[in-house]
């Protein structure tokens, strides 16, 4: 792991062939819009200060996500006020598959940007789909995308293990551009798809880098027991059972010296493929808390697995293979 400067939080490569990024980055959804504009923008620009300068922004308008939500416009009036330049923040898009090919990944983009104030991306996360889906398609038009200048790379999420290497092996064969990270919903909690083997031979075969998701299960394993916001998918319908764990997830947290907040997200950051945490704030102190997973991480490494051993809910519920992984 590079350090990266004194002050600022340390960065990883997103994949073998991604980009380097900061292992936090900042999540939208549910987020921007619930905050005061002037605390939005404190918060990104001390963000931004300490290294986390990723952004993961989406225009949530379509399948279940069809909300006419603003958080993206917000987030891009923040950053404007708070003085940012493009080159001092990574943006990660995404791309929905919910009305694909009917929106085309063209239009998609083009409105997201739009909306955010800017005419690029970094990279973008293509997911949500069930059923049937063309993936070559879907990998011909978003390396259509990156010849264009839209974005530099991309990932997935809710795709299986299987439908990333039918992409991976297509766009090599093709001369296209591959998948480099998949944004999966990783927690204490939910880690059956993330440390399965189908992925664990991508990310050791395919050098496919991951983005864990969703690490606080909605705010349950802060302690935030019944969110009134909407909050993440349920796969394996354990959402109760994660509540009734909450009290063993503090008390481990207390023994090692940590807060829930920091327990969730060290843990995260454990796992050999990880290269960052996306978490939503609405707080500095959030932020600053959150930080101080770095220092449980760096007093007990690995040794966090055992500690949290038995808050594994969904093993043997969720299938490892499953296309489950993300919000």
């Amino acid at each position: 792991m590079n350090t990266g400067n004194a002050g600022q939080v340390p960065r990883r490569r997103l994949g073998a062939a991604g980009p380097q990024v900061p292992v936090f980055g900042l999540g939208s959804w549910n987020t921007w819009d619930r905050m005061e504009m002037d605390d939005a923008v404190e918060l990104i620009r001390v963000a931004v200060g300490r290294g986390v300068n990723l952004f993961d922004v989406a225009h949530y308008n379509f399948g279940p996500h069809a909300e006419n939500a603003v958080t993206d416009v917000i987030f891009g009036r923040a950053v404007r006020e708070a003085g940012l330049r493009r080159e001092d923040y990574l943006l990660c898009g995404k791309l929905w598959l919910w009305d694909y090919p009917k929106v085309s990944f063209a239009e998609q983009i083009e409105v997201s940007l739009e909306r955010i104030g800017t005419d690029r991306a970094d990279f973008v996360v293509v997911g949500d789909f069930f059923g049937e889906l063309d993936i070559r398609s879907v990998v011909a038009d978003v390396s259509e995308l990156v010849r264009a200048g839209r974005f530099d790379a991309w990932g997935v999420n809710n795709w299986s293990a299987a439908d990333v290497w039918l992409a991976h092996d297509f766009a090599l064969a093709e001369g296209l551009t591959p998948p480099s990270f998949a944004q999966l919903k990783y927690s204490l909690a939910r880690r059956s798809v993330p440390e399965g083997e189908p992925y664990g031979r991508l990310f050791d075969g395919a050098g496919l880098g991951l983005q864990a998701s969703d690490v606080f299960e909605g705010g349950i394993l802060v302690g935030r027991l019944h969110p009134e916001r909407k909050i993440g998918a349920d796969p394996g319908g354990i959402r109760d059972r994660i509540r009734a764990a909450y009290p063993a997830v503090a008390e481990t947290a207390e023994r090692l010296g940590a807060t829930p907040a920091q327990l969730a997200i060290a843990y995260c950051l454990a796992h050999r493929a990880v290269g960052n945490v996306l978490f939503g704030v609405s707080r500095l102190s959030q932020l600053d808390d959150n930080l101080g997973a770095l220092d449980l991480l760096a007093r007990h490494g690995d040794g966090l697995r055992d500690a949290v051993a038995d808050l594994w809910i969904d093993r043997d519920v969720v299938r490892p293979d499953a296309s489950w992984g993300t919000d």
